[in-house]
């Protein structure tokens, strides 16, 4: 059963695309019909297809692996922030850095940066400067949340990106390509579809349409982390489970000596033997001495 029907979609206008002399000709397989010179995306094909991109996310959150959302127009910063806050996936939905997924590692620089400021405030080290130098970093601190602080959980390239208006969005398009990670993408009649690997064929510009279909795909994405925190709930128990101990007992020396054997680390207990008796030598008897004899003259 698709995650989204046709009238679910209808209602928020999802069909509505862009006026015919804007149109894109690769969109034509998604274009149901013109009316007043405006193109109508046709709902069956979204329907598949933001249940294929659905299912596809949910198998990546599923594996523990994070996905970018890139929202920078209006209509969907706010939406797209809300939703995705929710979920514990990075997004981006203020101008996007150059750079950030092809030169990953300095973008991670000024993470750990921002990190590296907000210690100094918690251990005292920031009471300690004078108050020009204060003021320089908090302006740098302010300026490196607003861009970056969306991110500060991506350690590692993502997994995939979710882009919603993907011709605004063609600098985080092409350097995704670049690095061959996945692209999902809310694609309206005036775009390319072309280097999207998941098409969502869509309006991109409408709140509600751009609303229904971040619920959708963040809604899969809770069902994978959920089920993934199922399995390693069910794991866990397996693992803290012990082997049976098994007892013997062996006799030397005429000593009980008890060795307790786990399995499967086989690590042995051995219970320590009386001490050693002290074995003392008798003592030589010291050599005596041969009469001297005496003179005959004394």
């Amino acid at each position: 059963m698709p995650r989204r029907n046709f009238d679910e979609l209808l209602e928020a206008g999802v069909h509505f695309g862009h006026l015919k002399r804007k149109w894109n000709p690769a969109m034509a397989p998604y274009i149901f019909m013109e009316r007043n010179g405006i193109h109508i995306i046709d709902l069956h094909k979204t329907v598949v297809k933001l249940d294929e991109a659905a299912n596809a996310l949910k198998q990546i959150a599923k594996s523990g692996r994070k996905i970018l959302f890139v929202a920078t127009k209006k209509q969907a910063k706010q939406i797209v922030a809300d939703k995705v806050k929710e979920i514990n996936m990075p997004y981006v939905t203020e101008r996007w850095p150059g750079g950030m997924l092809t030169n990953f590692p300095t973008i991670r620089k000024a993470v750990k940066k921002m990190t590296s400021i907000d210690k100094m405030e918690t251990d005292g080290t920031f009471d300690n400067l004078a108050k020009r130098e204060k003021l320089q970093i908090t302006r740098q601190r302010a300026k490196l949340e607003k861009t970056l602080g969306s991110i500060i959980d991506l350690t590692r390239l993502p997994a995939a990106i979710f882009v919603v208006d993907v011709s605004k969005e063609h600098i985080a398009v092409r350097e995704a390509r670049r690095l061959s990670i996945p692209i999902f993408g809310v694609v309206d009649t005036n775009s390319d579809p072309n280097p999207i690997d998941f098409v969502i064929p869509a309006n991109d510009d409408a709140s509600k349409s751009i609303s229904i279909i971040i619920d959708t795909v963040s809604d899969a994405i809770k069902e994978g982390l959920s089920e993934r925190r199922s399995e390693k709930e069910k794991e866990a128990p397996a693992h803290e489970k012990k082997a049976p101990r098994k007892e013997f007992k062996k006799e030397v020396k005429n000593k009980d000596i008890t060795v307790v054997i786990e399995e499967p680390e086989e690590i042995l207990e051995v219970v320590p033997q009386a001490p050693l008796k002290k074995v003392t030598t008798a003592k030589k008897a010291p050599a005596k001495k041969a009469p001297v004899k005496k003179n005959d003259e004394e």
